[in-house]
């Protein structure tokens, strides 16, 4: 049995649909559907029920799932086995969006010098999800915001940094963040998400209650906004805003309890310690991003 069709079966299930997992693997729809078909035929039984655009699992395709992962996983690792130092094969990498734009890209330049025989496999995600796919085994590792929990002793977290909590407005005035915050158009990160309860902390805090224009978890998206005149915002100084600060005013918060944390976080038991390490490594040798433009509060 062919483990690239177990691969795209799964994706299949993942995601819903023949043609989300077909673009998620760089195929056509009709390759995958001939993969699922050959599957069928091979096992003896329907795996997948096609209902318009949808394709949902079986009974019997969702008992044989977690048996086709783990063989998918195992080889995966295959070409991992044949190195002794450990530092080939895949590694699945969780990353939010903002991590994506900033922090990444250049660790992932240090990864591939310090261990070229890794191919890092990214997987977007909010915090949430991530933490969820990482639980389930999807991916090896997410580079998230800090939950707002305590860890399971499985998994184990490296700290990378901390993004201060900043105000933005598409231009510098004398007046205070409170009194802009009671008198314009506040668009907040939503406060939901584990980066959004910093700046709900921070309004408690000053006993403000602003009405949102709108509720966002992207952050470059509430930027953008910003800098079209649209409102103001509080959000985190995140790896990557440097692009974004020229464009308008910025104004620190101050107090450093509602910083927002980015940190590492895998499973304490894993098939690639050595990987792990490795990107751990780079990431800790990322710099830092230049806040000399903010101004203090």
């Amino acid at each position: 049995m062919d483990t690239r069709y177990l691969k795209s079966l799964i994706a299949v299930v993942e995601c819903g649909s023949i043609a989300h997992a077909a673009r998620l693997e760089g195929l056509t729809a009709a390759a995958v559907s001939q993969r699922i078909l050959v599957l069928e035929r091979q096992l003896g039984f329907e795996l997948l029920s096609r209902i318009g655009h949808s394709a949902k699992p079986s009974q019997a395709c969702l008992g044989l799932l977690p048996r086709a992962k783990r063989i998918v996983r195992e080889t995966a690792l295959l070409a991992g086995d044949a190195d002794v130092g450990g530092l080939t094969g895949q590694l699945r990498i969780g990353a939010i969006s903002t991590v994506l734009t900033g922090l990444l890209p250049q660790a992932l330049r240090i990864l591939t010098e310090l261990a070229p025989g890794i191919t890092p496999v990214i997987v977007p995600g909010t915090s949430r999800s991530l933490y969820e796919a990482l639980l389930s085994g999807a991916i090896d590792a997410a580079v998230l915001v800090v939950p707002p929990f305590e860890l399971p002793k499985a998994l184990r977290m490296v700290q990378l940094r901390k993004e201060p909590l900043v105000f933005l407005s598409k231009e510098k005035t004398s007046d205070s963040i409170p009194a802009q915050l009671t008198t314009r158009p506040y668009i907040r990160y939503d406060p939901d998400s584990w980066g959004g309860r910093h700046a709900e902390e921070y309004l408690a805090d000053q006993q403000l209650m602003p009405t949102p224009l709108v509720d966002l978890d992207a952050l470059e998206t509430i930027a953008m906004l910003v800098t079209e005149g649209l409102g103001v915002s509080l959000v985190p100084y995140w790896s990557g805003f440097e692009h974004w600060g020229h464009k308008c005013a910025v104004k620190r918060v101050g107090n450093r309890r509602y910083d927002r944390e980015i940190a590492l976080i895998s499973h304490v038991q894993t098939d690639r310690p050595n990987m792990m390490n490795a990107l751990c490594n780079a990431l800790q040798q990322t710099p830092e991003p230049d806040q000399s433009g903010r101004d203090s509060a």
